[in-house]
C-alpha cells in the first residue's frame, strides 16, 4: 500500500497461483506464454505512482481523505479475469492509449452508483439490490472518472513512455467490448480506495499485453535511471557567464588613525600624514588577494602583485 498501513482484510483475495509480480508463468503446451516481459518490477513501480495520485481524483468526489494503495499486479488471460469478476454490476470503460492500444478501467457498480448519490447530493448510499443496469447518470460518472484518470495515467507513464489516454463508451458487459477476446493476455493493476474507516474499494485497469510491447524495453529496463552526462554546450555556456563576472578590486595604501579633536579642526589645505611600507594589500570585496607595489604603468598608478593569499583549499573553494 502507497499511503498508510494495511491489513489481509483490505486486499482482495487472488487464489491463482502464480499471478503476482514475481511468480512464474509458464503457460500451457501449445500456448504462447502470457508474459513476454519477465520481470515487471518497473510496471509495479508505475503503478505505485499511480496509486498517490489516484486521493487526488476521490477526494473530491468522496468528500473525505482517503488512502490508496497500488495492488500487486498479475499477468492472466481476459477470460479468466472476467471469471474472477463474476457476474455482478460492472462497467467496463476502454481507455485509448495514444500512441497504439486500448487499456480497460474496470469499476465495481455499487462504487459508480455510491459516487453517483454523493454527487447529488446524498449520503453515498447504493440502492438494494443494484440495478441489472446503469442509468445514462451513472453512465455519464463513469465517463467522469475516465476523464479524471486520463491526466494521473499519462503522468505516471511520462517517465517511461509519452502516452496519452482517452475514454471511450462505457459497457456494463465485457462482452461488449471491441478488441478484446477472451484469450488475450492482459497485465492487470489493481488499486485500492478506502474513505475513513470504510473497506476499500477497487478499481483495476487492465493493459492488453499486445498493446504494451511496443513499450517492452522501457518496461523492462531498470526502475533508477543512470545518471546522464551534463550537456557539453550548457556546461561550456555557464563556464563562459561565470567567467565574466566582475569584481571589484581595491588597494588599501594606509589607514591612518586620528583622535576626534584633530577630525573636528581639519580644514582645506591641512595634511594627514600617512606611512606604508612596501608592500600594499589587494583587496577582492573583502578577501584579501595578495600583496604588490606601487608604481606606474602606462602613464598611470598600478600595483604589480608580489604575492598572493591562496588558501589552503585553492581558489576552488
Amino acid at each position: 500500500m502507497v499511503n498508510a498501513a494495511t491489513t489481509s482484510a483490505d486486499r482482495r483475495t487472488r487464489s491463482r497461483a502464480g499471478s503476482g509480480v514475481d511468480g512464474a508463468d509458464h503457460g500451457v503446451l501449445g500456448q504462447g506464454k502470457l508474459n513476454p516481459f519477465g520481470d515487471l518490477h518497473t510496471l509495479q513501480h508505475l503503478s505505485a505512482r499511480l496509486a498517490r495520485s489516484l486521493r487526488g481524483v476521490f477526494e473530491p468526489l468522496l468528500r473525505q481523505e482517503c488512502r490508496t494503495f497500488a495492488e500487486p499486479l498479475s499477468v492472466q488471460r481476459f477470460a479468466d479475469y472476467r471469471a474472477e469478476r463474476g457476474d455482478g454490476l460492472t462497467a467496463w470503460l476502454p481507455l485509448s492509449m495514444q500512441p497504439g492500444g486500448t487499456a480497460v478501467a474496470v469499476f465495481d457498480g455499487g462504487f459508480v452508483l455510491e459516487l453517483l448519490d454523493l454527487f447529488f447530493g446524498g449520503t453515498g448510499a447504493a440502492p438494494q439490490p443494484l440495478p441489472a443496469e446503469f442509468s445514462p447518470a451513472a453512465e455519464a460518472m463513469v465517463a467522469r472518472l475516465g476523464t479524471l484518470l486520463a491526466a494521473p495515467l499519462a503522468a505516471a507513464w511520462e517517465p517511461l513512455s509519452p502516452l496519452s489516454f482517452s475514454p471511450g463508451r462505457v459497457e456494463a458487459s465485457a462482452a461488449m467490448l471491441s478488441g478484446v477476446d477472451g484469450e488475450d493476455a492482459m497485465v492487470v493493476t489493481r488499486f485500492g480506495i478506502a474513505a475513513g474507516t470504510a473497506r476499500p474499494v477497487f478499481l483495476d485497469i487492465v493493459y492488453p499485453v499486445a498493446a504494451l510491447k511496443p513499450h517492452g524495453s522501457a518496461l523492462t529496463g531498470k526502475v533508477v535511471s543512470k545518471p546522464v552526462e551534463p550537456d557539453a554546450a550548457w556546461r561550456t555556456g555557464l563556464t563562459r557567464a561565470a567567467m565574466n563576472v566582475r569584481f571589484p578590486v581595491r588597494s588599501v595604501l594606509a589607514e591612518p588613525v586620528v583622535p576626534l579633536s584633530v577630525l573636528i579642526n581639519l580644514k582645506p589645505g591641512d595634511v594627514i600624514p600617512i606611512s606604508f611600507g612596501a608592500e600594499v594589500p589587494v583587496m577582492v570585496g573583502r578577501d584579501r588577494l595578495g600583496f604588490g607595489t606601487v608604481g606606474t604603468a602606462n602613464g598611470q598608478a598600478a600595483i604589480r602583485l608580489t604575492s598572493l593569499a591562496i588558501p589552503p583549499e585553492g581558489f576552488d573553494a
